[in-house]
């Protein structure tokens, strides 16, 4: 690790150009038609639209903010979530809370923060590099890789090469989860480097070594390559049970109110990009405790007099994350899969998650693709119905909490129902 810049001044933000300010006030109107119009909240038409006014608009909008990028397939919105209120300890922050992650939604989320002093945004992965190009980052944070989306996303080392070369020689200080090999290749082009200790479940994509294809050895948590010698690098900050240690050895502990392992983790790198901005890991640690749901995700809600709790998992590596909240058996589980653009129209993967998992739980199956997930489910051994509608799939489940884990479209539909 070299650089570790600490907390910078806050400048006076100049006054925007009258270009700039008339795409802002463009896709504010354009957002506001489009929420009453009943068409979501607006904010990606809204920075369309802007974008079209002026190009670039986002490079204005970045200029006089502490930039932190947050990429990966899998806990970017949350790592986001976490980070945002991180480093509130030091100053306002804007962000793209609610997951908009490409240009035009991070341009309408920005476009919102003229008091800030950072700009924590979430990227989607094809577009990290455009988007450092233009708001010249302090920090980047690069969690994971793993396959997503297989019709519209890269294969998996495409995508790490892209990375590679696109922030090689970069100016940000990279935070980077040392455990993954693709995310540890892509960020060891870079002059400035921390390296988190923050584990890596799912291995699937990553035994074969990036730099080289030979097959990567996993002796415990170490990793390296035989072939080429390419290896796990020596981490300056590690998660040990609820404890991020710190580069000095300081132990600090993790409370939240968001569960699981893979929190835990968010939470480390979190803590590590905090750092980098002189918030010292203690008073990050802190804060995160106040964030509870990020994006609906975790919620507990009531439907029909039950208890529901919500869970989004997009691909093999979120499900398998997500199945370690679920309690034992028979704790009942909705699950809903769509097919549609925002989620990727392959649902190959579906045969890529241990669903054995599942064995013992009255499971109910609905979305778009039920009939897909259903003979996947008939495969695993694992006892399940098939239903049309959530009001149907609450009345056949037994008594006790029911965990609804559902992907992207899918899961945006289970919010919708149980506000109905």
């Amino acid at each position: 690790m070299s650089g570790n810049p600490g907390t910078t001044g806050l400048s006076a933000r100049e006054p925007l150009p009258a270009r700039a300010k008339l795409a802002v006030t463009a896709g504010r109107v354009t957002a506001a038609v489009s929420r009453r119009a009943g068409r979501g909240s607006g904010s990606v038409i809204g920075g369309k639209v802007s974008l079209r006014v002026d190009p670039d608009l986002l490079r204005t909008l970045a200029k006089d903010l502490d930039v932190v990028l947050v990429s990966a397939t899998n806990g970017k919105t949350t790592t986001t979530r976490l980070i945002a209120e991180a480093l509130r300890a030091s100053g306002p922050v804007v962000s793209n809370a609610l997951g908009a992650n490409m240009p035009a939604g991070i341009t309408s989320a920005l476009a919102g923060g003229a008091e800030a002093k950072y700009g924590v945004i979430e990227v989607d992965e094809k577009y990290l590099v455009a988007v450092a190009k233009d708001t010249r980052p302090k920090a980047i944070a690069l969690l994971n890789l793993s396959r997503d989306q297989l019709d519209r996303a890269a294969e998996t080392r495409m995508l790490a090469e892209h990375w590679r070369t696109g922030l090689q020689g970069t100016d940000a200080v990279v935070i980077a989860n040392a455990d993954d090999p693709l995310v540890t290749w892509a960020a060891s082009s870079c002059p400035q480097v921390v390296w988190v200790a923050a584990g890596q479940s799912y291995k699937e994509d990553a035994w074969s070594c990036p730099s080289c294809g030979g097959v990567l050895q996993r002796p415990g948590v170490d990793w390296f390559c035989a072939q080429c010698g390419f290896r796990r690098p020596q981490p300056h900050w590690a998660l040990q049970g609820d404890h991020t240690i710190d580069p000095q050895g300081g132990a600090w502990p993790i409370q939240l109110q968001l569960p699981g392992r893979a929190n835990l983790a968010n939470a480390t790198s979190s803590a590590a990009v905090a750092a980098v901005f002189g918030v010292h890991p203690q008073v990050a640690l802190q804060r995160m405790y106040a964030v509870t749901a990020v994006a609906g995700r975790y919620d507990v809600v009531q439907f029909r007099g039950r208890d529901i709790r919500l869970l989004l998992a997009k691909n093999p590596a979120g499900w398998l994350e997500t199945f370690t909240l679920i309690d034992q058996p028979p704790a009942p589980v909705i699950l809903s899969v769509n097919a549609l653009s925002a989620d990727g129209t392959d649902t190959s993967w579906l045969w890529d998650v241990d669903y054995e998992k599942l064995r013992g739980h009255p499971v109910l199956v609905m979305g778009q693709r039920k009939l897909d997930l259903a003979v996947r489910l008939e495969v695993a051994g694992v006892d399940f119905r098939v239903v049309d509608t959530l009001e149907q799939a609450v009345a056949m489940a037994p008594p006790g909490r029911i965990e609804a884990i559902a992907n992207y479209t899918a899961f945006q539909a289970l919010r919708r129902d149980v506000r109905a």
